[in-house]
């Protein structure tokens, strides 16, 4: 086989790759998480079932890369805005990051149901997680910017025996092993931040804001200005 049909292939088969995965965000936006499997995608292309298992061995496979892509292609948005602030401006920086995820989930319903939603019925993820390097850097990062807060918020956090022991021990040696200064309070302060600002895009997604307010937006704004205001970040404005 020459370089140029060894090339040919590749190309071939990365493009095959790629419809499939289109596919199966089509039929999940389509009919949810239960609709996607090898033998409809095959259907849907114009395949033999036993073509497409050539791509993906099982649709647990499929769904894992799907995850996977999903949640790299949400990091890499969040990511992207906050690194689009200064680096000195850490209140700018966690509202960028946060906007940013709102803006993904509501471009992306179907995409920020399969990674925080909707579980795929008689999916079995790997060992791991079905994201491990993408969940790996949401974590880290948002760690980060409570980390740059902690200066500022550390004062204003209510009474707390955060220890290291708090955290599992596979989390605590990952954020210790890239963050060695920082707290377990500061850790704890970022999975509530987490709780905080995800619980607000969670409802808005599933359509629990719309009913009772014309704009979801502006009061995810003004929880995002509490939320630095809370941090100690910037001054509460005057009424």
């Amino acid at each position: 086989m020459t370089p140029h049909t060894q090339g040919r292939r590749a190309r071939l088969r990365a493009q095959t790759t790629a419809e499939i995965k289109a596919t199966a965000l089509r039929l999940l936006s389509e009919g949810g998480p239960d609709a996607i499997s090898l033998r409809a995608i095959a259907r849907e292309m114009g395949m033999s079932a036993s073509a497409v298992y050539s791509y993906f061995a099982t649709r647990d496979d499929l769904i894992t890369t799907l995850i996977n892509d999903v949640y790299s292609a949400l990091v890499d948005r969040a990511e992207a805005a906050r690194d689009a602030c200064p680096a000195d401006d850490t209140a700018s920086r966690i509202q960028a990051w946060w906007r940013a995820l709102r803006d993904w989930a509501l471009a992306e319903p179907d995409g920020f149901r399969l990674v925080y939603g909707d579980p795929v019925a008689g999916y079995v993820a790997p060992a791991g997680g079905p994201a491990p390097r993408p969940s790996k850097r949401a974590c880290l990062g948002l760690v980060e910017l409570i980390a740059a807060a902690w200066p500022q918020a550390a004062p204003r956090q209510p009474p707390g025996d955060h220890a290291w022991s708090d955290f599992t021990p596979e989390l605590a040696e990952e954020i210790r092993g890239h963050l060695p200064d920082v707290s377990p309070g500061a850790v704890a302060l970022a999975f509530r931040v987490w709780g905080r600002m995800y619980g607000l895009i969670g409802l808005e997604v599933y359509g629990h804001l719309r009913p009772s307010l014309t704009d979801p937006g502006a009061l995810y704004e003004a929880e995002l200005r509490d939320l630095v205001v809370s941090l100690g970040l910037v001054a509460p404005e005057r009424r």
